[in-house]
């Protein structure tokens, strides 16, 4: 059973309905919550057939964070996860090792403290070494919906972190903003690049993650999100000690 404690913060994985109700409450403030409607659950279909790990204060029980695991045993089994619905991932079809994806990453909008999302990814660190993952990835969510307000941000993804040919996720959904072709000629600001980057996605880039050359609009949840990949033997040394001693 995954648990993990550091400092203020607990991660352990969901055990009731309760517990899962409380993640799609989280969900809901984090990514549908608005003046009219300020509380509600988001939930779908692949609520049941995931691990949901939650993020907790000590003290007061609050949930800060929360994410769901679905676990694959190879790319094979690619075609059920929450991201098929929006890339064509043919590609990762081939890749023969286990693989998760995490999906609906979120913290409170109300919590800041950094110290979150090391311990999220503590509990991240720890399954995927219980588990023997070789490729972690999802979704990365860029908040509303227009591409312009993060061109720095798609500029650098295109200059820099575009997915290998052999693993690139190909258009499915009807509605994208093609970066990779679109700002081949744009020079980003590094800068006003980070400031734009969700940090779940700065986090993934870090450790040596790449995405689609391409986002997906997504009016649904109000966001922009890249298909986002990690293979786990391509992260950098020094940064799978500083993981692995998060997660210990």
């Amino acid at each position: 059973m995954l648990s993990l404690r550091k400092g203020r913060y607990a991660a352990r994985l969901a055990e009731t309905p309760a517990d899962i109700l409380a993640a799609q409450r989280l969900r809901y403030l984090a990514f549908r919550a608005t003046d009219t409607h300020p509380e509600g659950a988001d939930a779908d279909c692949f609520d049941a057939v995931c691990r949901h790990v939650l993020v907790e204060e000590t003290r007061s029980g609050t949930l800060v964070c929360c994410f769901r695991l679905l676990p694959l045993k190879g790319g094979a089994e690619i075609g059920q996860s929450y991201s098929a619905q929006y890339y064509e991932l043919s590609a990762l079809e081939t890749f023969d090792g286990p693989m998760v994806e995490m999906g609906r990453f979120c913290i409170h909008p109300a919590w800041r403290d950094p110290d979150i999302l090391r311990v999220a990814w503590g509990a991240m660190t720890r399954f995927v070494d219980e588990e023997k993952v070789e490729m972690l990835f999802g979704c990365s969510s860029f908040k509303g919906t227009e591409a312009e307000t993060y061109m720095d941000a798609f500029a650098l993804l295109q200059d820099r972190h575009l997915a290998p040919k052999r693993w690139l996720p190909r258009v499915k959904a009807p509605n994208v903003f093609r970066f990779g072709q679109m700002l081949r000629r744009r020079q980003p600001d590094a800068r006003r690049a980070m400031l734009g980057m969700p940090p779940l996605l700065r986090s993934y880039l870090v450790m040596g993650g790449w995405v689609s050359d391409h986002a997906v609009v997504d009016r649904d949840l109000n966001t922009l999100h890249v298909f986002t990949g990690l293979e786990i033997r391509a992260i950098p040394p020094a940064r799978k000690r500083l993981l692995r001693a998060s997660a210990g």
